[in-house]
Formats: structure tokens, C-alpha cells, sequence
């Protein structure tokens, strides 16, 4: 079983006078949007996240700055960059996700596919693995 996670470019529209995005479920968001918050004023050195979630899938944008994703299956371990407004990533429920290396002023826009539930959160990386494991 690969990570289920996707970068997805987003189009940019405007001109010298601004530019807009948006994000249309089917269109570049695969999931209807239940809940929006975003990450501010990270110090670089803070890891965030540390997680996986049982039944929400995410869409991470980094509409300010920079910062690094390490998206983990239990098995594998990639990382992502956001460094510009127009490129996101999908991450899909089961993937424990730590974002880092948060650039001075970097604002991460996160777009959830549930409303926030504690109980679906797994904060212990063993029991991720034992639930993980469990259902490949």
C-alpha cells in the first residue's frame, strides 16, 4: 500500500492589481470542506502536527511563507515543501503528519474534511502503528 497524498497546482487568477485562488471540491479539493483553521506564528524550531487522523483527510496550503511536511504510512517517509500560495497537499486519513521548519511569517492554511472530533486523533506514534498495520 503507497501514502495516499497528492501536491496538487492550483491555478492562479488576477493581475497586477491582485490574484485569487480558490479551492472547488472535484476540482483541485477531493473532499467537501467541514472545517478551515490555519497556523501562525510557528517558531522555525516547533514541530506541529505530530499526528494522524482516523477520518479526516487534509488539504495544506501555505498562503504565507514556508514550512516542511513529513508525511509517514508507518513504513515510509516523504517530505513535502509549501513554499507559494498555489500548490497544496493532500494528505489522506492514517497518515501521521509533522510539519516543521516554519519560515519567519508563515501562515499554513489547513482544509479539513471533518468537523474536529479528539477521539479521531492518534497521538502516540505506537499505537498509529498498531492501528495502522491493522488495516493493511
Amino acid at each position: 500500500m503507497s501514502m495516499n497524498y497528492k501536491v496538487i497546482n492550483t491555478k492562479s487568477f488576477g493581475d497586477e492589481n491582485g490574484k485569487l485562488i480558490s479551492f472547488e471540491k472535484g476540482v483541485n479539493c477531493p473532499f467537501e470542506v467541514k472545517r478551515a483553521f490555519y497556523i501562525y506564528d510557528t517558531k522555525g524550531e516547533t514541530a506541529r502536527g505530530c499526528h494522524a487522523n482516523k477520518n479526516s483527510e487534509f488539504l495544506l496550503i501555505a498562503i504565507s511563507g514556508s514550512c516542511k511536511i513529513k508525511i509517514n504510512d508507518g513504513k515510509n517517509e516523504e517530505i513535502v515543501e509549501l513554499s507559494n500560495p498555489y500548490t497544496a497537499l493532500y494528505l489522506d486519513k492514517m497518515l501521521w503528519k509533522t510539519m516543521y521548519d516554519f519560515s519567519h511569517n508563515a501562515i499554513l492554511l489547513v482544509l479539513a474534511s471533518t468537523n474536529y472530533d479528539e477521539h479521531e486523533y492518534i497521538r502516540d506514534y505506537d499505537v498509529y502503528l498498531k492501528e495502522r498495520n491493522s488495516i493493511i
